[in-house]
């Protein structure tokens, strides 16, 4: 249909009327996945790229411990709260990019760090989002993905993506493990290690971030409260919808293999 945004446009739109929610996201801004992630970046030489940087936590947590922390977002409202915010806490080596992930506008081997939080299952070609990563990496670089992952039986998979899809219409899919390690090594990278967590979602935080509609809302509600009872145990759906989902970190480097 002609004049449809294209998905770039509309996940920048979508999110650019939540950026002050984002920043303030307690999900967002904690967790032993976060942690985990600003780890693999505490080197105080190092020059990081924060993809899809959404609320800028992985950029406030990295920033004090390296070089510089480039935080690149679609959106420009959400990359001028990440200024502001970073601001606020005093983080003077922190620099903002608009772009889009498949197209970095960096030149080769920028960055010893790539890393990336809750934002890749909005990406909407992840094997070139990867194969842009590797090449802003330094040769001895690291890149950490942490996102949400499908927890494997097609069942608990197409709830997931029915929920997501429902609650932000920029969503595009939650991948799992085995198909992270197959775009990477695509891309050129060796897959390494990989984390899980189980995180709880609040529903009404979780909807209210994104601004869903009542409507939508109503029908993720229609689809926990129907769903079979495997779907109910896995999520740990409970009265309220509130629901918790499996997240992994994936760490990888570029053409080599991981200590």
């Amino acid at each position: 249909m002609s004049g449809s945004p294209s998905h770039d446009a509309q996940t920048a739109s979508q999110f650019g009327s939540r950026a002050a929610a984002y920043v303030a996201s307690a999900v967002h801004a904690a967790g032993e996945d976060l942690e985990a992630l600003a780890g693999l970046a505490a080197l105080p030489h190092a020059a990081v790229l924060d993809l899809g940087c959404g609320g800028g936590h992985v950029t406030y947590a990295v920033a004090p411990h390296v070089r510089s922390v480039t935080a690149l977002d679609l959106s420009q409202v959400m990359l001028d709260a990440v200024s502001v915010e970073a601001r606020r806490r005093g983080l003077t080596n922190v620099a903002t990019r608009q772009a889009s992930v498949e197209a970095l506008p960096f030149a080769d081997a920028s960055f010893e760090r790539v890393l990336s939080r809750y934002s890749a299952h909005h990406w909407g070609d992840v094997p070139a989002a990867l194969r842009e990563a590797h090449r802003v990496l330094t040769p001895d670089g690291r890149l950490g993905i942490v996102d949400v992952v499908h927890p494997g039986p097609p069942l608990l998979d197409t709830h997931l993506q029915a929920w997501e899809l429902l609650r932000d219409p920029s969503h595009v899919r939650d991948y799992g493990e085995a198909e992270w390690r197959r775009m990477l090594a695509e891309a050129g990278f060796v897959p390494g290690a990989a984390r899980h967590w189980r995180v709880r979602m609040d529903f009404p935080s979780w909807v209210a971030r994104m601004g869903t509609p009542e409507a939508s809302i109503a029908v993720i509600r229609a689809l926990q409260t129907g769903a079979a009872e495997a779907v109910r145990s896995h999520f740990a759906i409970e009265d309220d919808g509130s629901f918790t989902l499996d997240v992994m970190m994936i760490e990888a480097e570029p053409d080599g293999v991981l200590d």
